[in-house]
């Protein structure tokens, strides 16, 4: 899934040791990641279908200007980035213009863990030198907010809390490829998150959840083509609301634990409600 890799690269710069992620998407948002990573001096080679990140390497925390205008994801390096060098210097971030998506949720949490930002030139200079565990409300679940926070604690002193936390898988995924490392995260899912701080954590091979975003765009493929489809390597437990609505459509699904197969009607039926919301709406 891109939107668990791409936080989970940027969690690779906190171990001292390399961490090496299987199945990684080779996406352009990867690549330029890791055109970033490189610039703070942690290298990374594929090895085959999987990339391993040497992100003990890491050596300055001024990111490049261009390529983090670029990606929207360059936003995740703040959090590591200060937990490991207490400084941090970053351009605003690029990407997709999904509105206006400021990162406003981002810097308020991190003045809350005490650190200094300012601005100069269009850059972002964040001072961490007197960062410390903090209680931090989300006035809205934002993800990379709450994955941003969940990184920027991870090696600090004390408990950090963060209430009304996003619940997106792709969040319980990077808690997870934390905890393989050695960190002691609890409650990504629901509404409040938990981050013991760790003095150190160890590198790890892992493999990313399967993308959700994809699965669900093939269903729908098959239920506007009136076809059938059959997914392999597909969480059913991540589409809840994505089945519901098929379902309500008239498709016959089938579910096993990690496959899913649909049968799409001639013609499909209207649902209801169809009111987005944060997951898991």
């Amino acid at each position: 899934a891109k939107n668990s890799v791409l936080p989970i690269l940027a969690a690779s710069v906190l171990p001292q040791e390399d961490t090496v992620l299987t199945d990684c998407p080779r996406l352009g948002d990867v690549e330029c990641m890791r055109g970033i990573l490189r610039m703070l001096g942690c290298e990374s080679r594929w090895e085959g279908d999987a990339l391993r990140i040497c992100g003990g390497a890491l050596s300055q925390g001024e990111m490049p200007e261009e390529l983090s205008k670029r990606v929207r994801s360059s936003i995740f390096l703040l959090g590591p980035v200060l937990g490991r060098l207490r400084m941090a210097t970053m351009a605003y971030p690029g990407g997709c213009e999904i509105g206006l998506r400021p990162i406003d949720l981002h810097l308020s949490a991190l003045k809350r863990m005490g650190v200094r930002i300012s601005e100069e030139g269009g850059m972002l200079r964040c001072d961490g030198r007197d960062m410390h565990a903090a209680d931090i409300h989300l006035d809205y679940p934002s993800v990379g907010a709450t994955e941003n926070i969940i990184m920027a604690a991870t090696l600090l002193p004390g408990r950090t809390t963060i209430s009304n936390a996003a619940r997106e898988p792709e969040i319980e995924d990077l808690q997870h490829c934390i905890n393989t490392m050695g960190g002691c995260v609890q409650g990504a899912g629901s509404p409040l998150i938990v981050i013991e701080g760790v003095r150190r954590l160890h590198g790890v091979t892992y493999q990313p959840m399967p993308d959700r975003i994809a699965a669900g765009t093939y269903l729908c493929a098959a239920a506007i083509t009136g076809g059938q489809i059959e997914l392999t390597n597909a969480r059913p437990r991540d589409l809840t609301a994505v089945l519901d609505k098929l379902r309500a459509m008239g498709c016959v699904i089938a579910e096993g634990e990690l496959a899913l197969f649909l049968s799409a009607p001639e013609r499909l039926q209207p649902f209801d409600t169809r009111q987005p919301q944060p997951h898991p709406g």
